[in-house]
């Protein structure tokens, strides 16, 4: 029978009644011939009232249990190498879909005379736990992991059981949300370990290079049997790292202009000087694709300081292509006739072989667009032409500056360090770690990070067009491209939008992790363009937070339910009214009041314990998970690594050790490209 009000927060009564009825049946076993019954009558009410008594102390060990386990939070590690595995699934944990059956039972451990159930059994837990923690050798910090959040969340359902992400929903993407170090880094592992498991081309963007994180790419790539088709791209570590040219691959020439211009401030005044560092770069751009010349950073700043060089290359080029065979010589002839008197002041002091090939065109009035552009941008004053495209100068020094524009913009070829392009990591199925180092300096990071947003939004419309195999093969559909970006909001920007809502189509799923909704909002200035990018997150994964608007993204998206209570109201009467002799009479009633509230509200998660989250799935379908921690015995990478992660621990965990700077790491890489 089914009560109007689940009374599970009291004492475990059944226990009495429980062994009353196992006294009973103990005594019609063993006493039934002193009691005068037949002996088949004593032993079927013997079984009938045991069978009754067992009934009570199941319900008894319930209530019980359901005590325990409101209170109890411990941690649960396994080795990646035991995920669980669903063809066409990705596990994300334990748990359980949140109905109103939980919230009411959350509301009820809010009671004042439920909390005594509570408290006892977490005073108990507490000693039987700091003694288990002692005998494991277990960590402060994981002590700490166990008693942290509100155990009441996870443990308002006894009845867990294994969560499912649809990996057909993935294609519409899926955000993780959570404050910092309470397990986002960790859950991006799970998923990043089951996608490399399965085969799929991942992609994985860590703005501040996460060890754990690296590390885990590695050792799923080594167990995965993948570790040849591992890409290490990193900022941070030059020396080991795969080499990228952000603006090398395009579709249309007009998209390197457009990646490095996005770069640069856009509010007020500065929107214009953005728009005249977009023409000139991509004047710059044109002739170098005319000219057969990959467009590199190095390339882009060297012609932003003096485009002569390039204007007479290409001058060069093009007449020896369209003009008769005499024109050289009357260029010399103009040169010899020049005179600084006759010139403009933006001439005056220029090479006199550029300047007679611009009177030469002049004169001709050649019709080339990409000459045209040159000209345009030769003939202005230095000092004027510096201070228009003054705004993408400093940018330039940033991604040309040191060893690190050797990994964007490589040329030599005699460098073993292989050099990758998206398209082909995805025709050979590959894995990319980016770690692009923003701690040490956000302004190339978010550079480099949104080149390859661009780039690879470029591939998925060539994706789109070709398929797999390319223009001249058979249309190939493309393969599942599994991107993950931790931190995205370090990273988000105009070319990560159509990456969201375009990209699907070409087999992109992207699963981003941030702290807040905030954090988009600032870093793309715009609510409304937040609201664009929210929009086209089909499942949400939300871990404890601490912002009131991030926990509301989600409470928002649920339904009001009805939760029941029971008023209690009681009276005394001491007057005699009725003329009856009655000095005193009492009354108390028991009310069901039902009142409405909704099925989550924003503090409770911001009491999620660490390794607990709330999710989105299956539409609008609310789930309570919690997802396992990697096992620190987990057969992490092999010691030809252990320098690099020793450098990144020294570099964002300031943990510095003296060890020594391994080479297998680099022969492993170089191998990849062999």
């Amino acid at each position: 029978m089914k009560f109007p009000v689940e009374a599970l927060l009291r004492a475990p009564v059944e226990l009495w009644s429980a062994l009353v009825c196992g006294t009973m049946s103990f005594a019609l076993v063993f006493f039934g011939d002193s009691l005068f019954l037949p002996r088949s009558f004593t032993h079927i009410a013997a079984i009938l009232i045991g069978c009754l008594g067992g009934y009570r102390f199941i319900g008894a060990l319930y209530i019980l249990a359901y005590h325990v386990c409101l209170s109890h939070s411990t941690r649960w590690s396994i080795s990646f190498a035991r995920v669980p595995q669903q063809k066409g699934f990705i596990y994300l944990g334990s748990g359980f879909r949140w109905t109103h059956r939980h919230t009411q039972r959350l509301k009820d451990t809010e009671l004042p005379e439920a909390q005594r159930y509570l408290v006892k059994n977490w005073i108990k837990i507490v000693g039987k736990l700091a003694k288990t923690c002692t005998r494991l050798n277990l960590t402060k910090a994981d002590i700490q992991l166990y008693m942290s959040g509100n155990a009441k969340l996870h443990g308002v359902e006894l009845w867990k059981r294994k969560v499912w992400l649809n990996s057909q929903d993935r294609v519409g993407h899926t955000l993780v949300v959570g404050t910092t170090r309470v397990g986002k880094t960790r859950l991006a592992e799970l998923l990043i370990a089951q996608d490399i498991q399965m085969g799929e081309v991942v992609f994985v963007f860590d703005p501040k290079g996460d060890i754990d994180l690296l590390q885990r790419v590695y050792t799923e790539a080594c167990r995965a049997g993948r570790e040849d088709q591992l890409y290490v791209f990193h900022l941070g570590y030059p020396e080991v790292s795969c080499r990228y040219n952000a603006i090398g691959r395009f579709s249309r020439i007009t998209e390197v202009a457009t990646r490095i211009a996005n770069q640069l401030p856009s509010g007020g005044s500065s929107s214009a000087f953005k728009e005249f560092a977009w023409r000139f770069v991509n004047i710059i751009a044109r002739a170098l694709h005319e000219l057969r010349q990959v467009p590199d950073y190095r390339k882009i700043r060297q012609y932003i300081n003096d485009i002569e060089p390039l204007f007479v290359e290409y001058t060069r080029s093009l007449l020896s292509r369209t003009e008769p065979a005499g024109w050289a010589a009357e260029v010399k002839n103009i040169a010899r006739s020049l005179n600084d008197r006759n010139l403009t002041s933006a001439l005056k002091g220029r090479d006199a072989n550029a300047v007679a090939l611009y009177k030469y065109v002049q004169k001709k009035n050649i019709d080339d667009p990409v000459l045209e552009g040159l000209v345009s941008a030769f003939k202005y004053d230095r000092t004027y032409f510096d201070k228009i495209v003054s705004s993408v100068g400093p940018l330039m020094e940033k991604l040309t500056t040191g060893s690190v524009a050797d990994l964007i913009a490589p040329t030599s070829d005699d460098d073993r360090r292989p050099i990758f392009s998206w398209l082909d990591v995805i025709r050979k199925n590959g894995i990319v770690y980016v770690g692009l180092d923003a701690l040490s300096d956000t302004t190339v990071a978010g550079a480099v990070g949104n080149s390859m947003f661009a780039d690879l939004v470029s591939i998925a419309g060539y994706l789109y067009k070709h398929g797999i195999n390319g223009e001249n093969g058979i249309y190939v559909e493309p393969p599942k491209v599994c991107i993950h970006a931790d931190e995205f909001n370090e990273l988000i920007g105009d070319e990560f939008i159509p990456l969201l809502n375009k990209a699907g189509g070409a087999g992109y799923q992207v699963t981003a992790y941030t702290q807040t909704i905030s954090d988009l909002e600032a870093r793309v200035g715009s609510k409304a363009k937040t609201g664009q990018i929210l929009g086209n997150f089909n499942s949400l994964v939300m871990l404890r937070v601490k912002e009131l608007a991030t926990a509301e993204f989600l409470t928002k998206q649920l339904p009001q339910i009805e939760v029941r209570g029971l008023k209690t109201s009681s009276s005394a009467i001491a007057t005699d009214t009725n003329r009856l002799g009655t000095e005193f009479s009492s009354r108390t009633d028991d009310q069901l009041t039902v009142s409405e509230a909704p099925l989550l509200t924003a503090a409770n998660l911001m009491g999620l314990p660490r390794g607990h989250a709330f999710a989105i799935l299956d539409g609008n379908n609310l789930w309570k998970v919690r997802f396992p921690m990697p096992e620190k015995s987990d057969s992490f990478s092999p010691s030809n690594i252990e320098g690099v992660f020793e450098a990144m621990h020294a570099n964002y965990e300031r943990r510095m050790r003296v060890i020594n700077q391994p080479n297998a790491l680099r022969e492993r890489v170089t191998q990849t490209e062999n």
